[in-house]
């Protein structure tokens, strides 16, 4: 195919033999590569090369400045705010960076489009008078305040420009104004000197005069790269800079205008694609070049452009592995690799004045990926050791000295970590420093493997190298928060450049690094409103209308450059794929994009415009089921000698794969941190109390003066129990308060529940508290001994009646102690587990105690202690008022008859464990 390099290569062959001579001016360095390779292909000898600059390059030259980085000028601006402002009106670096970002980039396009300073800044400082809200004729200090920031924001440019320029370093309007100044001593000194310009559209003021003067002076030649479809369509956005450059532009009245080309109109190939969300169109462009692969053997002169960049890592993880040759011409964000989330946690833990951090925040440290090799030291994980500790203590907050009394010795890594930042932010950045050289030695062990890793270690530390040299020279980082706030911001500014060979194979690139090439084959991305074009953005203190005024580049000429871009990239392509998200997404573009709707109108080519629906692969619900091989049923023999729980058999009867993860597979829930006391805390705390209070009165009968006397102890058993409990957590603010003065009014209204019952005449005597029991239970059909076991909370008589007791610190209520249909005991666990539980523990008693029937088993709910002991009853059925609370031999014989029917299907090797819905 034709490229609009090689043709421009072809012309300027027929007018200047000797290539060396000349400089070709290029709107970016990509393009110059390419030129430089089509170089030999048309002169088809050997030459030396010709200068080959991009424009910022060559503006640069012209000017004698070096351009310097955002962050620096950052730094540079605030020297120059602070020598003009009163030291009580002046903001904290950190608050100042917010809006010096916006006015820098006003100073850049003022500069690069040569509008008079003074004249602009004393334009918007009158238009900030009019618009404050104050009508008053005695102003506040406030507005005064406010204004006289406005009137100084001139003083504010000059004082920093001149200061950049005794440095000569500049930012990059500054630089184009320098080198329109420097322009007509250029042209004196460079006589007979030949600049090309080749394939650029969108021009600041500064671009414009340096290239009109150079074209007037005979010292340059300039080549447009426009389609005649757009140029000659006085309302199509691509030809907007091109068509008032032929028209105001004095040189084009005498010569001729090149190039305007036939290109678009040609017979192309063109597929529209939606595609839901982001991660569909980077799935997709990986099939699109799969079947290119397989079409053609190659992906040669194939470019994927992404209108969105954050698409990098989705596409090249969609690549086909058949691609061997690919070379990406964007940088990889540094805050997308891993080391990022490594400082960002550590920026976060440190932001806070406080010396004792939240334990997520250092147990999310400590286990990086970059981090927890530090803390294996002789044959120890103390990583691991530090996670545990503070599970098993419930310890919330940690300081460093904790932390080091875990490990029982000092390990330069936690000082590295945990030591304040905020005595000295030279100390914290040499904390950072360190940290990365402590990285860098555990991976030079095995340098091979960690090739990756040492090269973004190598990039963190230029990176904090850059911040430590910045704060020497300017000193202007005072904590933490400015510290994190620079760092961000040089974060996002640095990337690491991927290594290939830039001319051969698949490229990938975003829009603006795509100027001046040609490619057979295009995919673009992320073609959405909001993303290509970007749409009406105003990071400026300019207003809109002062802009127009004075001749500055607002949203409709940016959408016009994006414009130009999309459609050079398809004027000279072939096959055209385009793809935009159909998940309209506000915050990562809307809609379809314009372009797309333009293209269909035009009525130019024949377009396939295709709604992608995802392929979701049908996958029928089943049931989760567990087959008892004869391994498992060896282990649900032993379990059976071992002894079932009531728990453990309402387990069962709630979800049997919950049952095999439990007593089979022994597999327990994690004991994450209790930051809140939790329930089952709780729960254990009241019923450790009352088990404390109760069991030196066993064989005696509850008085008065004994349950007062209890109430005295209540505050101290129950402090100690939460100390043994919740270990080291904190109950002494907070949530954890509330929920140590309620277990403390739990037990206080126990016993005042049993002094109302001594009062009203009830002879409570206590018999048991916490009683274990191991019952065997003898089922002919099993051919091993089955055994029950488990510990009942309380065994009392009243008014000698025997009562069976199990405290809950839940709610429940006396619809959950009854039971109506024997059969479903054992199969609805909603309705009737807290019956069956109660009435094993009476069958358990009764077996091992030969307690003396009938009796009474039931609970006492500390949530709603006032409805008392809630005894488990009979009901004849659903209506039914008549219930009879006492268990009976009959009751327990068909307790006994469900419970051994439940154990044998446990037991069962021909009926598996099939997972219930919760």
């Amino acid at each position: 195919m034709t490229t609009f390099i090689s043709d421009v290569l072809k012309d300027l062959k027929n007018s200047y033999p000797n290539f060396s001579a000349l400089t070709f001016v290029l709107p970016s360095k990509r393009a110059g590569l390419f030129l430089k390779h089509q170089l030999p292909q048309v002169l088809g000898q050997t030459a030396f090369a010709p200068i080959i600059l991009s424009i910022e390059e060559f503006v640069e030259e012209l000017s004698q400045l070096k351009n310097v980085s955002n962050t620096e000028l950052l730094f540079e601006f605030y020297n120059s705010y602070l020598a003009l402002t009163k030291k009580s009106n002046t903001d904290t670096f950190e608050t100042f960076s917010k809006w010096a970002q916006v006015l820098l980039q006003d100073f850049n396009e003022i500069d690069r489009y040569l509008i008079p300073q003074e004249k602009i800044f004393d334009y918007l400082s009158a238009i900030q008078d009019l618009k404050h809200w104050s009508l008053e004729d005695n102003k506040t200090d406030f507005v005064k305040n406010y204004l006289a920031f406005w009137n100084k924001i001139h003083t504010y440019y000059q004082h920093f420009t001149e200061n950049l320029l005794n440095k000569n370093i500049g930012y990059q309007g500054l630089i184009y104004r320098e080198a329109v100044e420097n322009l007509e001593s250029y042209v004196q000194t460079n006589e007979g000197k030949q600049q090309i310009f080749l394939g650029f559209n969108a021009l600041n003021k500064a671009e414009e005069t340096i290239i009109q003067e150079l074209l007037q002076n005979g010292l340059a030649k300039i080549y447009w790269d426009i389609d005649k479809v757009f140029f000659e369509d006085t309302n199509h956005d691509a030809a907007l800079f091109t068509r008032q450059h032929k028209t105001n532009w004095k040189y084009f009245k005498n010569n001729p205008f090149n190039w305007i080309t036939d290109n678009y109109s040609k017979e192309k190939n063109i597929s529209i694609f939606g595609v839901p969300k982001n991660i569909g169109q980077a799935k997709y462009i990986g099939s699109i070049l799969s079947d290119l692969q397989q079409q053609n053997n190659t992906l040669e002169n194939t470019a994927v452009v992404l209108g969105d960049e954050n698409l990098l890592i989705p596409v090249l993880n969609s690549i086909p592995s058949s691609v061997n040759a690919l070379n990406i011409t964007m940088g990889f964000p540094l805050k997308s690799i891993p080391l990022a989330s490594l400082f960002e946690s550590l920026f976060h833990l440190h932001k806070a004045s406080s010396n004792a951090f939240y334990y997520r925040d250092v147990v999310k440290i400590i286990s990086h990926q970059f981090i927890k090799p530090l803390f294996s030291l002789e044959n120890t994980d103390y990583a691991s050791l530090i996670t545990e500790t503070i599970e098993a203590n419930n310890l919330v907050y940690l300081t460093k000295n904790k932390l080091e009394e875990i490990t029982k010795k000092p390990i330069n890594t936690i000082d590295l970590l945990f030591s304040s930042w905020q005595k000295s932010i030279e100390t914290a950045l040499q904390n950072c420093s360190k940290l990365i050289l402590a990285i860098k030695s555990y991976l030079d062990e095995n340098k091979i493997a960690n090739l990756l890793s040492l090269e973004y270690l190598y990039r963190f530390n230029v990176l904090f190298t850059e911040i430590s040299r910045l704060n020497a020279e300017h000193a202007h980082i005072k904590d933490v928060s400015t510290l994190y706030s620079i760092y961000g911001e040089l974060l996002n500014s640095e990337t690491l450049d991927f290594q290939g060979e830039p001319l051969q194979g698949l490229q990938v690139m975003g829009m603006l690094e795509s100027r001046v090439l040609d490619f057979e084959t295009i995919i673009i991305s992320s073609v959405n409103e909001g993303i290509l074009p970007s749409g009406k953005t105003n990071n400026s203190f300019i207003p809109f209308d002062v802009k127009l005024e004075n001749n500055l580049p607002t949203y409709k000429e940016k959408d016009a450059v994006y414009t130009y871009h999309f459609y050079r990239l398809l004027q000279r392509a072939k096959n055209i794929y385009i793809l935009y998200n159909t998940e309209a997404d506000a915050l990562n573009g809307g809609e379809k994009s314009r372009f797309i709707t333009q293209m269909e109108l035009e009525g130019i080519h024949q377009i396939n415009h295709q709604i992608i629906a995802p392929q979701v692969p049908v996958i029928n619900a089943s049931e989760n089921v567990i087959k008892k091989t004869p391994d498992l049923q060896k282990q649900l023999i032993q379990l059976a000698y071992e002894g079932f729980s009531p728990s453990s058999l309402t387990s069962y009867i709630r979800n049997p794969i919950h049952f095999y993860y439990q007593k089979i597979l022994k597999i327990r829930e994690h004991n994450d941190v209790e930051e809140t006391v939790a329930a089952n805390t709780l729960g254990t705390v009241v019923h450790n109390t009352l088990e404390d209070f109760y069991k030196p009165l066993i064989g005696h009968i509850l008085n008065i003066e004994i349950i007062t006397g209890l109430k005295s102890k209540i505050e101290e058993t129950v402090t100690r129990h939460f100390k043994n409990e919740y270990k080291q957590g904190d109950i002494s603010t907070g949530k954890n308060l509330i929920i140590f003065e309620i277990a403390k009014r739990y037990v206080s209204n126990f016993l005042y529940l049993e002094l109302k019952s001594i009062k009203e005449g009830n002879e409570i005597k206590i018999l048991a508290i916490e009683a274990n029991n191991e019952v065997e239970i003898n089922i002919p059909e099993l051919s091993f001994p089955v055994k029950l076991t488990g510990k009942v909370d309380r065994v009392d008589t009243c008014n000698g009646v025997t009562r069976i007791i199990d405290y809950k610190t839940g709610s429940v209520l006396p619809s959950q102690v009854e039971i109506i249909d024997w059969e479903a005991i054992t199969t609805d666990y909603k309705k009737y587990s807290k019956s069956f539980q109660v009435l094993a523990y009476a069958y358990m008693m009764q077996k091992s105690q030969n307690l003396k029937l009938p009796i009474e088993a039931g609970i006492i709910s500390f949530k709603n202690l006032s409805s008392g002991f809630l005894k488990f009853s009979k009901k004849e059925s659903t209506h039914s008022r008549n219930k009879d609370a006492l268990i009976t031999p009959e009751t327990l014989t068909a307790f006994e008859t469900e419970l051994k029917k439940l154990i044998i299907e446990i037991c069962n090797p021909n009926i598996d464990f099939i997972e219930k819905e919760v």
